[in-house]
């Protein structure tokens, strides 16, 4: 056996922390979390990624909105549409196990999906394949798989694994890769933004932690090293307990200065750092700065438009994929009759005179009946609220009603043209 085989032969070694994870493998760095290693030094994880407070908002914004959005069952007719009652309906809109509530599960998926990158659930069915409970999987459990061209998942539950197919499982995946089966954490995948925050946080700190001193050196007539080095820790202890008690100012020996090293925060732009972070970790989810408590550029009219922005090019996106995937898993490729649909005008609830104007123009426009307005606030029908109604005052030229002229007894007759 010559060297290169050897060397091969050693390079398919199971790895000591994971005999299930050779060296040769690519997810080797991975499994040994040197890609979390972010450029200012800050080690990312899920955990600490969510200490910063603009991914933080970013985060539970994005998910408590589409969680908080109605989710309902409809039914195709030959009239149009009709809203599906009890059974599955019920387990999407108000509890999908014993367990969880329908926002408590959305919520869940959702935050899965915007820090790991992937939420999972299992669909429970009873013996006549109709659909009972779904429970949500824990994604660092999970792997995803396939073999003879079909996709299938492993989940591990204590010592035992178990092996659902794609069918049984609700897949939300934030960005897959080009294998289709690993997928992409805005985390992770934006490990350097996010350490650069959890870097300027850390030294901030530091440095207020210091009474707002920066790093400095003391220059004096030293004796010997070991005067140089207790004058150091002495000074430093100085400055922590100065700190501590309120008091602003120092002693120092005679002959001895301080010099002011490393850079000055104010100088450094400090707060103009912060808000450059904050609009990065907005680009990772596609959200305008303003949702993220940042009104630095912010107007009265830019920011109408980015609340339209947010829910025709970021809201809109996370909706499809996920009624697009519930109605795949539960109704099937095949079905053309019940659709799930999660209903984006609950949005427009928070804003009184915009609802009311739509609505009027709605039922003034024979769009909606004036029942079915009510219906959308929750206000209960009443009657003759049934019928389409309509404006009259448009009709087709030389067709309107021509209204008599009163007669005047002052008016004399005209004579007839010669």
């Amino acid at each position: 056996m010559g060297f290169f085989d050897r060397w091969r032969g050693r390079e398919q070694r199971a790895s000591i922390e994971d005999p299930r994870v050779p060296i040769s493998s690519p997810n080797i760095i991975t499994f040994l979390g040197l890609d979390a290693i972010s450029a200012s030094g800050e080690t990312v994880t899920i955990d600490s990624a969510m200490g910063v407070p603009a991914v933080w908002a970013a985060v539970n914004f994005m998910s408590g909105t589409l969680a908080g959005l109605p989710l309902h069952v409809y039914r195709r007719t030959d009239e149009g549409r009709e809203r599906v009652k009890g059974g599955l309906a019920t387990i999407l809109h108000d509890a999908v196990n014993d367990e969880t509530s329908s926002f408590e599960w959305r919520k869940h998926c959702f935050d899965q999906a915007f820090t790991g990158g992937r939420a999972y659930s299992f669909i429970e069915r009873s013996a006549g394949r109709k659909v009972t409970n779904l429970w949500p999987l824990d994604p660092t459990k999970t792997v995803v798989k396939r073999e003879s061209g079909r996709k299938f998942y492993q989940y591990k539950d204590g010592s035992r694994t178990h092996r659902y197919d794609a069918a049984e499982i609700i897949d939300i995946p934030f960005m897959l890769k080009s294998d289709m089966l690993q997928h992409r954490s805005p985390i992770l995948a934006n490990k350097d933004i996010i350490g650069l925050a959890q870097a300027v946080t850390k030294y901030g700190a530091k440095f207020f932690q210091n009474g707002g001193v920066p790093p400095f050196v003391i220059e004096g007539p030293f004796q010997s090293p070991g005067a140089m080095t207790r004058a150091a820790e002495d000074l430093s202890a100085a400055v922590q307990k100065a700190a501590k008690d309120n008091r602003l100012a120092l002693s120092l020996p005679a002959g001895h200065t301080l010099k002011q090293i490393g850079v000055d925060p104010e100088k450094s732009q400090l707060v103009e750092l912060q808000r450059f972070i904050i609009e990065q970790i907005a680009r990772i989810y596609s959200l305008p700065p303003t949702f993220l408590q940042d009104l630095t550029h912010g107007t009265f009219s830019n920011t109408e438009q980015q609340d339209l922005h947010f829910v025709k090019h970021t809201l809109k996106r996370w909706v499809e994929q996920f009624e697009q995937e519930l109605n795949l898993k539960l109704f099937g490729r095949g079905n053309t009759r019940q659709y799930c649909e999660a209903n984006v005008d609950g949005l427009l609830r928070g804003d009184f005179k915009t609802r009311m104007e739509g609505n009027a123009r709605a039922i003034q426009t024979g769009q909606l009946t004036p029942n079915e307005a009510r219906a959308m606030d929750n206000r209960k029908a009443m009657p003759n609220g049934d019928d389409l109604l309509i404006q009259g005052a448009t009709v087709p030229l030389g067709t309107q009603p021509v209204m008599p002229v009163p007669a005047n007894d002052n008016d004399e007759p005209k004579a007839d043209a010669a």
